[in-house]
């Protein structure tokens, strides 16, 4: 396998530009991720996507954050459905489907693969500044487990890979990993007890997993994020809950928490030295062939297992259907018929300039 198999890679605008088309024809990254910067149109995205498709020479995994509420990427074109807080708020089960049955389809109709969603973080801090607001499923455990479940349940029914984020606890930061690293003493029983028990009870169905930029104290003593440390992604979740079939990718290693600490290259390297398999470069992905470098000093049993995990999640994947603009205006109407459900969200509207997440 290469290297570069684990490079999910960003793009700089709603076309490839000539230097674009030369790296990700020449490094032939593992996939690529997908923001409002380079969506536009519903159109345009699908002739973006079948670009992409079209100059690699296998399946790219083509990502992107479609949760609803403030952090939907396909706004441009398409309201968002209701956040996972209202949703939770009104503990309809009917309703969480549709979201998720909708979601599905109008990412297949735009040739998009893997939605890195649903969140499984515990909304243990409601008022913290940590980049979660408005986007979690529940204040415990169980109510994660219903709630979320049923969302990436109908989602993958549409052929839609689920990303479940961001483990193993994004819910105990009180700060933004987008600006800088959160820090936690929360150790493995504790977690155990709340924050693990979603992945643990959503694990056959999750189709891949992505690891919080979170120093986790107890559990790593090295100073890693969880993203980074082997203790959390070997250890603790392939080894001890078992999931070691399926894929674990980072949050996108251009966030503070990552950048004022490692350079891109050695974080992507320890990353996947600690049991990852995909590594984001969001932003400074016209630095890729730096990271691959980097990459390129990995063992082969570290490539071999992780060319195995990703073929496996490719066997998974469908053939986009053909596009029809019909249908995403009737799925647009659904989702505005949804939304009239319920009151405007407050709250995610005052948290929406307190992070990053939803502008990238």
């Amino acid at each position: 396998m290469r290297p570069s198999q684990s490079l999910l890679l960003g793009l700089s605008g709603p076309e490839l530009t000539r230097e674009e088309f030369a790296l990700f024809r020449d490094v032939q990254p593992g996939g690529f991720i997908l923001f409002t910067r380079n969506l536009v149109s519903a159109s345009q995205t699908r002739q973006l996507t079948d670009s992409l498709r079209q100059l690699c020479d296998h399946t790219p995994f083509i990502a992107i954050d479609n949760e609803g509420g403030r952090v939907w990427r396909t706004s441009p074109f398409l309201p968002s459905p209701p956040s996972a807080q209202q949703l939770r708020t009104r503990e309809d089960p009917r309703i969480i489907a549709e979201v998720g049955w909708a979601t599905g389809q109008i990412l297949a109709l735009l040739g998009i693969n893997l939605n890195l969603a649903p969140v499984l973080d515990i909304d243990h801090h409601p008022q913290a500044v940590n980049s979660l607001n408005g986007r979690c499923w529940g204040e415990g455990d169980q109510q994660v487990i219903n709630h979320a479940g049923t969302f990436n349940r109908w989602q993958r029914r549409q052929g839609i890979l689920g990303c479940a984020k961001h483990f193993p606890g994004g819910g105990q930061a009180q700060t933004d990993p987008h600006h800088a690293l959160p820090v936690t003493s929360a150790s493995i029983d504790e977690l155990q007890r709340q924050d693990l028990v979603p992945y643990t009870a959503l694990m056959p169905e999750l189709d891949a997993i992505m690891v919080s930029h979170i120093h986790f104290s107890q559990i790593d003593d090295n100073n890693l994020p969880a993203s980074l440390s082997r203790n959390i992604i070997q250890r603790l979740l392939r080894d001890r809950l078992g999931f070691d079939q399926h894929l674990v990718l980072t949050d996108d290693l251009d966030m503070g928490a990552i950048q004022q600490t490692y350079g891109t290259p050695e974080a992507a390297r320890l990353a996947i030295e600690a049991g990852g398999d995909l590594v984001l470069l969001c932003h400074k992905f016209m630095e890729a062939r730096n990271t691959l470098t980097s990459l390129e000093k990995l063992s082969h049993p570290i490539l071999h297992d992780i060319s195995c995990r990703l073929d496996k999640a490719r066997g998974r994947l469908r053939t986009p259907p053909p596009y029809k603009e019909e249908q995403l205006v009737a799925l647009a109407s659904k989702i505005s018929q949804l939304n009239q459900q319920f009151p405007p969200d407050s709250e995610d509207a005052e948290s929406s300039t307190l992070s990053p997440v939803e502008d990238y």
